[in-house]
């Protein structure tokens, strides 16, 4: 019997095997893949599967081929590109680097996204060969409808003033018109690629010591029983039976979901896959997914689904049920839950435990103290932020010896957006916080760069918006999140610290709605008095996207799925501060939200044409006056002050 299943596995291995190594030595139909080029933007091939053409140019640094055809490809895009035709260039060099990339590129005036295969693992199944190919994609079928030389200009260090034949341009025509091309492959003419990897034998990649410890590492917390994943990874003969899907997710980028750009920052838990470690999976997978010898240590694990991931909790509330219907729209909901302590508490972690996980999609959790609860106000607003839960974001520990104080009295207070999945169910979720034991030394802060003016022109593909906080005294940031929806496609923060210098430090090109994922640094990032948090969102409004929920309206902000949000949430602690001495003005730091959205043109001052009509009737009678500085213009501080001025006003109208 054990000789009968190890001769049907290696059956089943070498079937397995045949399979990709025949689409290999064909690479005739193209499957999608998801590149970053080298400005670090994400491309997916088959977002572009409505265009009438798709022109790739292998480039590679320093070849003489590329450079001198350059003119070439970009008169070819100049003729296409108008007919929607989508050009790229693609670099599976082993020696450049993202950085060279980009140096080449302005050098030579290159002005088209040139994809980093940084894996090697998109050229090695297109069957390249040599920089300089040309390879014309037919979206309608995704094969290669030509591959070979741009034109016949150049050979081996001749050239010619004017190409006699133009190949590409005849077959591009040819694929838009809905043609077959005349002759679909030519020999190219270009520098060698060294694919160091392409005829290993890859068959002899251990699962038992190599890909199964991997996926143990990276896969196994989620795909487990009663995990967050759609299947368990149980055993090898589960994980060969989705091989081809998850060679499908690696290459796609959709898995592991971590979207951060891993050429930016160092971040904790950072559950990526290396190069490498792509390299290896999907090279086993494309082998035949072999078993080889050994134990099969995912047979062996048994992850038990604890109900407190951190332990059992201080206090355990739960939060307010509410019965989910099988479809449609859910109001958010922002129910309140009386603060049941009798004392003060310092809290250091909180834990959602979903209810119904399906349809649970966020959770925000923090507390109001006693006053602002007698404003009954049902807008998810909190004096003291503890937690935003999304799937794969379920525990918040706060750094070391930092905590959120939580007066007696008051309420906790939270907002709830709930995704019918197409059956009725009963959400009963719950928040466990735990404490310290003595006071913390400083207090963890939450807040967020936001912008509430956001709008997104209807059937725009790639729409910016932009919004800062300023920093008014020296911080470590510790975490970022960034949050948009449907249509938000890429992410990122920048510091512009106080002498103008820029720090990227956080991107995340291919944000994805369904992963709200916190990016905590490995070491805090140190901010001084003037540097501002800069966050900018992308936005695809259009009908390729596939998510969108309408590509014809024009989307403002609003908290449904359906509209939109610039929201990047992010933890801090202030250098000087202490529980002893608080420092932190919470009315500075609203002016300061306030005037990062409005500030339309970064200046750092608010203009009277700046503020939105309310304000400037409220403001009208004093906005000149302070202006203490007269550069036309309210900074953070004097908006501030003008605020308070107003507001004495107010209430002294009132009395």
């Amino acid at each position: 019997m054990i000789h009968s299943l190890t001769r049907s596995s290696k059956v089943v291995t070498l079937l397995v095997g045949l399979v990709f190594s025949m689409a290999s030595a064909h690479a005739s139909r193209v499957d999608n893949f998801v590149l970053l080029d080298h400005k670090g933007d994400a491309h997916d091939l088959y977002y572009y599967k409505n265009a009438p053409a798709i022109v790739v140019m292998v480039q590679g640094n320093g070849c003489p081929i590329v450079r001198n055809a350059l003119t070439d490809y970009k008169a070819l895009h100049a003729e296409f590109a108008t007919d929607g035709a989508q050009f790229f260039m693609l670099n599976s060099n082993l020696q450049d680097r993202r950085e060279t990339i980009a140096a080449e590129a302005e050098k030579y005036g290159i002005n088209v996204p040139i994809l980093h295969d940084e894996t090697q693992l998109i050229g090695e199944s297109l069957d390249l060969i040599r920089t300089g190919e040309i390879l014309v994609i037919d979206p309608k079928t995704w094969e290669i409808a030509y591959r070979g030389p741009i034109n016949d200009r150049q050979v081996y260090e001749r050239q010619k003033n004017e190409a006699s034949n133009h190949y590409a341009a005849d077959a591009i025509k040819a694929v838009i018109a809905g043609q077959p091309v005349e002759l679909a492959k030519r020999d190219a003419i270009g520098c060698l690629i060294n694919f160091a990897q392409k005829n290993q034998p890859h068959e002899q990649i251990s699962y038992s010591e190599t890909i199964a410890p991997m996926l143990q590492e990276k896969c196994v917390v989620c795909h487990t029983e009663g995990g967050l994943g759609p299947w368990a990874m149980s055993d090898y003969n589960m994980v060969r039976g989705f091989a081809p899907m998850i060679r499908e997710v690696v290459r796609t980028k959709r898995m592991p979901p971590w979207h951060a750009d891993p050429h930016i920052g160092v971040f904790k838990d950072d559950k990526s896959l290396s190069v490498e470690q792509k390299q290896t999976l999907v090279h086993w997978i494309e082998a035949g997914a072999p078993r080889g010898d050994g134990p099969d240590p995912l047979a062996d694990i048994k992850i038990a689904q604890v109900e407190w991931p951190l332990g059992e909790p201080d206090l355990v509330l739960d939060i307010p049920e509410y019965a989910i219907p099988a479809s449609g729209v859910v109001e958010y909901k922002f129910p309140r839950v009386q603060n049941p302590l009798d004392a003060g508490v310092w809290v250091r972690a909180a834990t959602v435990l979903p209810g119904d996980r399906e349809v649970v999609h966020h959770i925000l959790a923090g507390s109001i103290d006693a006053d602002t609860s007698k404003q009954k106000r049902d807008s998810g607003v909190f004096d003291n932020y503890l937690i935003g839960y999304a799937p794969g974001n379920e525990s918040n520990v706060f750094p070391e010896d930092t905590g959120v104080y939580i007066a007696p009295g008051g309420e906790f207070t939270f907002q709830l957006h709930y995704t019918p999945v197409g059956r009725e169910t009963v959400d009963r979720s719950k928040i466990g916080l735990y404490f310290h034991k003595e006071r913390p030394d400083n207090f963890y802060r939450q807040d967020v760069v936001l912008n509430p003016t956001i709008y997104i022109p209807a059937n725009e593909a790639r729409h910016q918006e932009v919004s800062y906080y300023e920093f008014n005294r020296p911080a470590e940031i510790h975490d970022l999140v960034p949050h948009s929806h449907y249509r938000g496609v890429a992410s990122k923060f920048e510091i512009v610290h106080a002498d103008g210098r820029k720090e990227t430090i956080l991107s995340v090109p291919n944000y994805d709605f369904n992963w709200q994922r916190t990016y905590e640094f490995v070491e805090p990032k140190r901010v001084e008095a003037g540097a501002r948090l800069v966050h900018t969102t992308w936005y695809d409004n259009s009908a390729n996207n596939p998510g969108n929920p309408d590509p014809n309206r024009n989307v403002p902000w609003g908290l449904q799925s359906w509209d939109e949000m610039l929201y990047g949430a992010f933890s801090y602690t202030y250098v000087n501060e202490s529980t002893e001495a608080p420092l932190h003005d919470k009315g500075l730091a609203e002016t300061t939200q306030m005037v990062g959205f409005m500030d339309k043109d970064l200046d750092g001052k608010l203009t009277w044409a700046e503020l939105p009509g309310y304000l400037q009737k409220r403001l009208a009678n004093n906005f000149k006056r302070a202006d203490a500085d007269g550069d036309g213009g309210l900074s953070i501080t004097e908006m501030y002050r003008l605020q308070k001025m107003s507001q004495r006003q107010s209430a002294a109208g009132a009395l």
